[in-house]
């Protein structure tokens, strides 16, 4: 058996706050004490202790929107293909991960949920977020349009059956026929139904929360505009303490004025930063397609070739964190939050995953300083050990 590792002296966030000089225990797969140095938890014979000095401990980031990594595709190629795209974001600090699909014909995801369901089935994987193809033809971005359909509740079901109870969310345009029918089925067979991609009003966004979506899929991204006559869903979903909303902090797809106004109004307990990450995230510029779409990568930021609609994003949420904290000027607690704890709960791995508690898995990161990057941990076992720089 391995020996015990004792992670000590970092600034680590723990749920009840930050403590100075903490002190983590992890004993094979989990963590099994966490405190301050003046508690001192206890560790077996053996131990190894990890000296942190000078570095912030976190828990593991959870993404619940990501489509691949690493030159690699989720929404295509093989299982090796999948693997490198999940060992792209492990690297980045994302020890949970959502894989998430693109609009194809319906027959083309179920055969994509089988594979998806594999991965998520032995635990590479938290799961599949079906993104398409139940979106509104008006509110498409990077989906295409020739196989965009209404959310048929029979269609959707077709999809959550195919992934063998791995289906843990799905995106809607729930103004569309069959939408609100369809958020209703997903919430009876306890699949998040996400509000996205939609050209929906205030009210039916309204209309759409109380029938039981519980998410806004990238918020402000792919709906209308908040107005001060016609507030659509933005309001709706901000001012609904039953929604979490999905938010892309690269910098590209929100200005920071409305990254904070989501903060505020939605509370940090409300907020989970995403990646949306395609093919290029963690790899480099150049052309990938996203589904049957071709994406032309310059300077990190991801466009269709045809009509130039930003197609994903490059991010990993190492960076997505550096970002919040140091150009957003969000409290260190309220980014690990939106990046750990709250997708956490979504996905009802609370205590599994998302804070640094006894008795959840060791699923950590290691942060400088000017919070970069420079350890990860999953299950115990270093992917980066940040003693080897």
């Amino acid at each position: 058996m391995a020996p015990s590792k004792v992670l000590a002296g970092a600034r680590t966030v723990l749920p009840t706050g930050i403590v100075d000089d903490g002190r983590v225990v992890v004993e094979g797969a989990r963590i099994t004490a966490a405190s301050g140095a003046d508690a001192r938890p206890a560790a077996g014979p053996g131990t190894a202790t990890v000296d942190l000095s000078g570095h912030w401990l976190v828990p593991g980031f959870v993404d619940l929107h990501n489509h691949g990594g690493g030159g690699a595709s989720f929404t295509s190629g093989s299982v090796e293909d999948v693997l490198t795209g999940i060992r792209t974001h492990r690297e980045h600090g994302t020890t949970t991960l959502v894989a998430s699909t693109v609009t194809e014909e319906t027959d083309q995801l179920a055969q994509r949920a089988g594979l998806l369901s594999e991965l998520a089935e032995q635990g590479d994987l938290a799961g599949i977020h079906f993104e398409g193809p139940f979106i509104s033809p008006c509110r498409k971005g990077a989906h295409s349009a020739a196989l965009l359909r209404d959310p048929d509740p029979a269609e959707v079901r077709k999809l959550v059956d195919a992934a063998r109870g791995q289906a843990r969310m799905v995106t809607l345009a729930t103004e569309l026929p069959g939408g609100l029918d369809s958020v209703r089925l997903l919430t009876e067979q306890g699949v998040i139904a996400a509000v996205g991609h939609t050209d929906a009003t205030y009210e039916q966004t309204v209309a759409a929360i109380d029938a039981g979506a519980t998410v806004a899929t990238h918020l402000f991204n792919a709906m209308p505009t908040l107005g001060h006559r016609a507030p659509g869903p933005v309001t709706a979903l901000l001012e609904d303490e039953r929604v979490t909303v999905e938010l892309i902090n690269d910098g590209t797809h929100l200005h920071p004025a409305a990254l904070q106004l989501a903060f505020r109004h939605a509370g940090a307990a409300r907020v989970a930063f995403i990646t949306d990450a395609m093919d290029a995230a963690g790899f480099g510029d150049g052309r990938y397609l996203l589904g049957p779409l071709e994406v032309e990568v310059s300077d990190g930021v991801a466009r269709l070739v045809e009509g130039g609609s930003i197609a994903g994003s490059t991010l990993t949420l190492d960076r997505a964190f550096q970002r919040a904290v140091t150009v957003d000027g969000l409290p260190v607690e309220d980014v690990v939050a939106a990046l750990s704890a709250n997708p956490a709960r979504l996905l009802g791995k609370a205590d599994e995953v998302g804070s640094l508690t006894p008795g959840t898995y060791a699923d950590l990161v290691v942060l400088d300083e000017e919070f970069a990057l420079k350890g990860v941990m999953r299950r115990g076992e270093w992917v980066i050990d940040p003693q080897l720089g």
